[in-house]
């Protein structure tokens, strides 16, 4: 198998999103207004805390986009309401060639939406499902749906725009903001969506980063005060996002000492390894044996955790030792009894490893 993960940012570029990060919020907020928690409520004029409104800002900015809008719903929803306020019920999204995220699917088919599938990693296919069907947006998920993905969104962007420059374009950024150097929106997209839940921010807050109008007109609809994002939590969204960057660069490189590791045949029991957006970026191990689920019950006996609560959201700090993802579970089906997927979260390579190592040990023995 052969897997084509995203670029991620290395400590220094991931250093200079931080910095980045620190200045748009200098030129938006006082330095007094950064020592609060926020206020509170459905401002006059503002219709949200102003708190919350100048994060909104400071997103914008940072994100190269004319707004940005905090949503409830984590990046579900933020996706639900993009979808939402570019499309019309009964219309026809184009998607890629590939199982879509379950929650993604509940959207498009809360809304009616028809769908037309094209293989992304294709541009020639792309191109022709582009001239030859009547297509009214266009859903891009930007980490990998099926483990030999290898789709450049940037590219796919582009080769959209250049046959149908004004179709609404939403990007799924979830597990790829923060990691990589660009948000769906700054390669071309009409809207980009993501959770601040992985991005060590407060649970259940998404964000939606693109066109103005847009964004508007999502802002009117949802005015009651209990859909706004309060001004604590949009405080919390931008301290996560501070950390985010260089925290994930950190997990980046343990990967790839531990598929450099295990990819020399350091560990009984591993056949290969390979590094994959699934849905975050994580190392999917192959067994010899199909011993995977004993494996992962092993693991969590020795402090891994066997779960998600975000995938990286601020809870997570012991490496998780987990099957693999729904997506990559459809694309491949047999694969779930000889892999599972590994995601350093805050651990370095030398605890993954011992972990793996003792897993395996004890889910070969007899009658384990």
């Amino acid at each position: 198998m052969k897997t084509y993960p995203l670029t991620s940012l290395n400590i220094e570029e991931a250093t200079k999103k931080q910095f980045s990060l620190i200045d748009e919020i200098t030129k938006v907020f006082k330095g007094s207004d950064i020592l609060t928690r926020g206020d509170l409520g459905v401002i006059s004029g503002l219709n949200q805390p102003k708190t919350t409104n100048k994060v909104e800002k400071v997103l914008g900015n940072f994100f190269d986009a004319e707004a940005a809008m905090l949503v409830r719903g984590a990046g579900t929803m933020a996706i639900r309401m993009a979808l939402h306020a570019t499309m019309k019920i009964g219309d026809t999204l184009l998607v890629h060639d590939a199982p879509i995220y379950p929650t993604t699917k509940v959207s498009i088919d809360t809304m009616g939406l028809k769908t037309v599938e094209a293989d992304f990693n294709n541009l020639e296919i792309l191109q022709e499902t582009l001239q030859n069907r009547d297509i009214d947006g266009v859903l891009i998920q930007i980490t990998r749906q099926k483990p030999n993905d290898s789709y450049d969104a940037k590219e796919v962007i582009e080769s959209i725009r250049h046959y149908s420059p004004n179709i609404p374009i939403i990007t799924d950024d979830n597990y790829a903001v923060l990691k990589t150097p660009e948000i769906g929106s700054q390669m071309g997209a009409t809207l980009a969506c993501f959770s601040t839940f992985k991005l060590l921010g407060p649970e259940g807050i998404g964000c939606i980063v693109g066109n103005q109008k847009a964004i508007e007109k999502l802002k009117k609809e949802n005015y009651s005060g209990g859909l706004q994002v309060q001004g604590h939590e949009a405080i919390d969204v931008l301290r996560g996002m501070i950390y985010a960057p260089v925290s994930l660069a950190l997990s980046a490189r343990v990967l790839e000492e531990v598929k450099k590791y295990l990819s020399a045949g350091k560990v009984k029991g591993v056949k290969q390894a390979y590094i994959a957006n699934a849905q975050s970026k994580v190392i999917l191990v192959e067994l010899n044996e199909p011993i995977a689920s004993a494996v992962l019950e092993e693991a969590e006996k020795l402090g891994a955790a066997p779960n998600p609560v975000g995938a990286e959201s601020q809870y997570e700090f012991v490496p998780m030792f987990y099957r693999l993802s729904g997506t990559f579970r459809a694309a491949n089906p047999d694969a779930e009894k000889t892999m599972i997927r590994i995601n350093p979260m805050r651990a370095g390579s030398e605890t993954i490893i011992r972990i793996l190592q003792q897993s395996i040990s004890a889910a070969s023995k007899p009658n384990s």
